[in-house]
């Protein structure tokens, strides 16, 4: 385990990127079984190939700077998915979103109808919980 350790110091290494190339490397495989399909390998052995070159790099500057664009754009998905992963486990609260800013406020279920009122701008609004 010593030579791995020592053939990747001062290499970039694997970030929220990589690991997404990875992902869409193995549904590309996967896809690439179905029939009519076939070309799809070498589209996954691109994405492959650029997830192992940019773990492999040396050039820290320029990979952080990747990786900081692709969270500027996966964002808002991530965001938007862990709001649904949160809600669907939290069954002891009801989520609404303010009319005004968007905010997610997060209220006891079972109160009937309550004001709600956004921490973030400060509108107040009914809804039934």
């Amino acid at each position: 385990m010593g030579w791995l350790r020592r053939f990747m110091y001062g290499r970039y290494g694997g970030d929220q990127l990589s690991w997404f190339l990875l992902a869409v490397y193995v549904l590309l495989v996967f896809l690439s079984g179905l029939p009519h399909l076939g070309v799809l390998s070498l589209l996954a052995w691109a994405v492959l190939i650029w997830s192992l070159y940019r773990s492999l790099s040396r050039q820290f500057a320029k990979r952080r700077a990747e990786n900081a664009h692709f969270l500027t754009m996966a964002g808002p998905a991530i965001r938007w998915f862990r709001m649904r992963c949160t809600i669907c486990r939290d069954k002891e609260h009801r989520y609404f979103r303010c009319p005004n800013c968007g905010q997610y406020l997060r209220v006891p279920r079972g109160k009937g109808r309550i004001t709600v009122s956004c921490r973030n701008c400060g509108v107040s609004f009914e809804e039934k919980s």
